[in-house]
């Protein structure tokens, strides 16, 4: 005579231990995706808010083997002082020219053309950021 098993009916007798897994699982994952979105919303917060020099590269123009202009346009909270730093790259990527530009003006917006000297031809020029004083 060979052994029968009987086979319990599904979900009759509490969970199984893969559908508790998957149940803590879910919570914690749900818990770790709360957080996430907590500190996502704070940095989103803290640089909005926080951030008193926002500034945005609008050209640039290579005038010579030797110097490039760039025209910026800054904008920042009233009396705010600050430095931002342009920098100018040669066709192989290689750094030609950097300059830091005072920014003291009481305005709360300036737009404003810099001449970068450079070592070499540039290719391209880019802001690399503010930050405020």
């Amino acid at each position: 005579m060979s052994a029968v098993r009987e086979q319990l009916p599904d979900g009759r007798y509490g969970r199984s231990a893969d559908e508790r897994a998957d149940r803590k699982l879910k919570i914690v994952g749900a818990a770790l995706g709360a957080l996430f979105l907590g500190l996502m919303g704070w940095f989103g917060w803290y640089y909005v808010v926080d951030n008193k020099i926002s500034a945005e590269m609008i050209k640039f123009d290579v005038v010579s083997d030797s110097e490039v202009q760039v025209h910026l346009e800054v904008r920042k909270d009233t009396g705010v002082t600050g430095v931002c730093t342009l920098r100018s790259r040669s066709e192989d990527g290689a750094e030609v020219g950097r300059k830091d530009v005072r920014l003291e003006a009481a305005a709360g917006r300036v737009d404003r053309v810099y001449a970068i000297r450079t070592t070499a031809k540039a290719t391209s020029a880019e802001l690399v950021g503010c930050t405020a004083q």
